[in-house]
């Protein structure tokens, strides 16, 4: 059996170089184990002690309490091990697909993945969806099968549930370990490769039929050993390592591994992702060359806040060496030419779980902690000042559930807007919006998971309650015939009065057309110089509306006559005669209501396509058209009212169990059906 690693709890493991990295990432669905396995990892690497803890009481798996209370993981975690001389920074995402951005940091700080599957059911959308998103970044990974002593199916047949739910090729999928059972529970497993067993191996199974077939796809992308193996030249297994490693990189080849929650699996994962995954240096995406002595080159993978110590940046280096009380220039969106990216680096630590270990410096693919960079984002490209690059970012989810909400209190209203700052700085796929038209602060969440998160972290991090009430939809009225308007505004009460009469005609306009005002004015009855008053009145009550509160659009008005005084006629006075000129109008008139309509996309499985087509339609939505968006995917075109979308985000991914996207755009407004108009009537 493989010796253990002898690295000591509680301390950040040393790194001479980046050959002596791999950085992976955990990916799977909520529910699989990723974090048993995770535990496991820990545990075997000596990182751990048997209840899971470093020398502090930490945990593993300490986090918020939300995530306690939502039982499964909200933020992204990294675990940093020691394996063999090797350091494997552990990057553990959330699975759940209200945190992609999360996901979606970790796949491009990572140089390899190990995607996780339950025995139990391995072959879930969301995990088919997750195997797109791995596949789509082109990211070498393994598959570790979870619960394997849960299952009432063979590995065997767990794998070939994988190879057609991901539509792999031939050979491309092949167990790198086989488990050993006892009494039906794996015990022990045996590489396949190597020949090295793991824990309880006796008897020792036949493994000669699936030792086969993986030199067969090891050797069928390499003409040299499969000459070798045709002609029955004994293969030795420093060659088949090597083949192992080049068909795992090209990601023509995943290997995969027996896991269970007895800690099974764990050192023969550690072995493959120490022997088998990439280093930094072979990165198989765009990225500057891994150049300890290159000048700095990284990027803000994720922004959390602390209590204690503020703001804590996790950074992934692609160049350089960062060392602490170092001057550093930070690029990206929120950067601009007058807003100055300069920040000096203080202290760098290498976290594990709630604790932070302090490090001298981070080289070239190591990923470390900075504090106290007060204007890093996510995505920030971290570099020299006098050497400036910019890196590629993620595509970052559209966040699409609208969350209106008010502060609890006047105290809490002093506090909210700094608070909210501070978690839009931290959290990228969190979208603020003061609505203009319906005067409410929304926050636009990626999901029901992703808005409890932000709100505890209201609550809990920054002290501010607030209350969430119904997002409003911005309505609008129009006039549904022409009409005509008197306004008259006569008073004296001694002294200068107020005088103005107006003869209004109002006609409704095509849809998009706006406001339109002209004058028709015979004889000087409203002198010239109060004809502009006219409009702005007229513009002042268009912002009110007429008839339910809604501003009234699509309208033609034209003055026609009217009377001013030599003494009393003002300004004012022509506004608001204006005004009621233009109400007197609607009450003559039949006013429409108008509601927007979004355009929207859906990119889903084919699997729920009726189910999606059905609500759509009893959304009062109009189905455009539809389209292959990819193998086994469709995507359609619609158009829907956005009263019909506030909670479409929680619905759609119910329906297909978090496998869909969908995007919106504002399209125009159009008549709302008068049984629906009336319930929006003052």
């Amino acid at each position: 059996m493989p010796d253990r690693s002898t690295a000591r709890a509680g301390q950040a493991p040393p790194v001479n170089g980046p050959k002596d990295l791999r950085n992976v990432v955990l990916i799977g669905p909520s529910g699989v184990g990723k974090t048993t396995l995770a535990e496991s990892l820990a545990l075997a690497s000596g990182a751990t002690g048997r209840a899971g803890r470093v020398t502090d009481g930490t945990t593993v798996s300490d986090h918020e309490d939300i995530e306690h209370q939502q039982q499964r993981s909200v933020q992204l975690a990294l675990l940093p091990l020691e394996w063999k001389g090797v350091k494997i920074n552990l990057i553990d995402p959330p699975g759940h697909p209200d945190f992609t951005a999360d996901l979606r940091a970790a796949l491009h700080a990572a140089d390899a993945a190990v995607f996780v599957v339950s025995a139990t059911d391995p072959v879930t959308a969301p995990t088919r969806a997750l195997w797109r998103e791995c596949a789509a970044e082109g990211i070498p990974r393994a598959i570790a099968v979870a619960k394997l002593d849960l299952a009432h199916t063979g590995f065997d047949d767990i794998l070939t549930a994988c190879h057609d739910a991901f539509d792999l090729g031939p050979d491309t999928l092949r167990p790198l370990f086989l488990p050993v059972l006892h009494d039906g529970h794996p015990d022990g497993s045996v590489d396949l490769l190597t020949g090295d067993t793991y824990g309880d191996t006796d008897p020792l199974p036949d493994t000669a039929p699936a030792h086969d077939s993986l030199v067969e796809a090891i050797s069928g992308q390499d003409d040299t050993l499969m000459e070798r193996y045709l002609s029955g030249d004994p293969l030795d297994t420093d060659s088949l390592e090597a083949g192992l490693r080049r068909e795992v990189l090209s990601c023509t080849l995943h290997p995969a591994v027996p896991t269970s929650e007895n800690g099974l699996g764990a050192a023969e994962l550690l072995d493959l992702i120490a022997h088998t995954f990439p280093d930094p240096t072979e990165r198989t995406r765009p990225a500057p060359a891994c150049d300890p002595d290159a000048p700095l080159a990284a990027q803000v993978v994720r922004v959390t806040g602390d209590a204690y110590v503020g703001r804590i940046s996790l950074l992934r280096l692609y160049a350089g060496t960062l060392r602490p009380d170092t001057r550093i220039h930070l690029t990206g969106t929120a950067h601009t030419a007058d807003q100055n990216g300069d920040e000096r680096v203080t202290a760098l630590t290498s976290p594990f779980g709630k604790l932070q270990r302090p490090v001298p410096h981070a080289v070239a693919g190591d990923l470390v902690c900075a504090a106290k960079l007060t204007t890093a984002r996510a995505g920030d490209t971290v570099h020299d000042p006098g050497h400036p690059v910019e890196l590629d970012g993620w595509t970052l989810p559209e966040p699409l559930l609208p969350i209106a909400v008010e502060a609890h209190s006047k105290a809490d209203d002093d506090k909210l807007s700094q608070a909210l700052a501070r978690l839009t700085a931290e959290d990228p796929a969190l979208r603020l919006e003061q609505n203009p038209d319906t005067h409410q602060l929304v926050l636009w969440c990626t999901g029901e998971a992703h808005a409890e998160v932000v709100l505890d972290r209201l609550r809990t991090r920054h002290g501010v309650h607030v209350d969430t009430v119904e997002p409003k939809v911005a309505l609008r009225e129009t006039f549904g015939t022409a009409a005509a308007g008197h306004g008259r505004l006569v008073k004296q009460s001694g002294g200068h009065g107020q005088y103005a009469i107006c003869d209004l005609e109002v006609e409704p306009l095509p849809a998009g057309s706006g406001f339109e005002f002209q004058e028709h004015v015979v004889g000087g009855a409203v002198p010239k110089h109060f004809i502009p008053s006219v409009e702005k009145g007229v513009r002042a009550q268009l912002a009110k509306g007429v008839a339910t509160g809604h501003p009234l659009v699509d309208v033609r008005v034209t003055l026609t006559d009217g009377k001013a005084h030599s003494v009393d006629s003002s300004d004012a006075s022509f506004q608001n005669a204006a005004a009621l000129a233009l109400r007197d109008a609607a009450e003559h008139a039949v006013i429409r209501l108008l509601e927007p309509v979004a355009a929207v996309s859906v990119l889903l499985p084919d699997d729920y396509l009726g189910a999606v087509l059905g609500d759509l339609s009893a959304r009062r939505g109009r189905v455009l058209g539809s389209e292959t968006g990819g193998t086994g995917l469709t995507l359609l075109r619609a158009e829907v009212p956005e009263l019909e979308l506030v909670r479409y985000p929680v619905d759609l991914r119910s329906l297909t169990h978090g496998t869909a996207e969908f995007s919106r755009a504002y399209l125009r407004h159009e008549p709302m059906p008068a049984a629906l108009a009336e319930r929006y009537t003052d």
